[in-house]
């Protein structure tokens, strides 16, 4: 189990990556890990995610309260209602990834599952995503967010974005990516006929893939 010096380091490289990818602009986008002590780290609010200080990020109780650093995202209710959901979460992302945006902005659409199954990894890493109701940013969604949590590995509001967790901070934030990644494809492919993943295909996938936990089985 990593230490809360090398989890805030990890926040900032990992937010350096995102930024430095396009993956996330501006203040948007924030990041939060679940520490040993059952507290929690956080970026804060109004920050670049390519601009983070390790000693700058907040730290909090394992309630979402401020203890020390600066004052956290405004989205830490959105964080903390995922963590309620899915005890198993150890890191929370939230992007304004273009693909992932763009997808939560379709009207028509099958809310229960925003990502088909067009490739292995969508069911690997994210499973079924559902599009939940629009907030305005800051917007306390925390029953709506920890009753989706506890069977999906990651949620997209509504003309916002994606909410990623994962086991560890690396788990959600490939997570994140592939999501993003299966969005554009869905976005290139559009007009075109597509060959998606079968029903004993994806079957055997989330067989192999236990995304409740997250971990591969044996």
């Amino acid at each position: 189990m990593k230490t809360e010096a090398e989890l805030r380091e990890d926040i900032c490289l990992w937010g350096r990556s995102f930024f430095a990818r396009g993956l996330t602009g501006g203040s948007s986008g924030n990041i939060s890990v679940r520490l040993p002590d059952g507290g929690f780290l956080a970026t804060p609010t109004n920050a670049c995610l390519g601009h983070l200080s390790p000693d700058s990020l907040s730290r909090l109780d394992a309630a979402g309260k401020r203890l020390a650093g600066d004052a956290p995202t405004k989205e830490i209710p959105l964080h903390m209602a995922f963590y309620a959901g899915r005890p198993q979460a150890g890191a929370v992302v939230h992007l304004h990834s273009t693909y992932a945006t763009a997808l939560s902005c379709l009207r028509d659409v099958d809310a229960a599952n925003m990502l088909p199954a067009i490739t292995p990894y969508a069911v690997m890493r994210i499973g079924r995503l559902p599009l939940l109701p629009y907030a305005a940013p800051g917007s306390d969604m925390g029953p709506v967010v920890l009753e989706a949590a506890r069977d999906h590995v990651a949620v997209l509001l509504a003309n916002h974005g994606p909410v990623v967790s994962g086991v560890t901070l690396e788990a959600a934030v490939y997570a994140a990516e592939e999501l993003e990644e299966t969005a554009k494809l869905l976005f290139v492919l559009h007009g075109h006929e597509i060959r998606r993943l079968s029903a004993q295909q994806i079957a055997d996938l989330e067989a192999r893939f236990d995304l409740r936990g997250a971990k591969p089985r044996p």
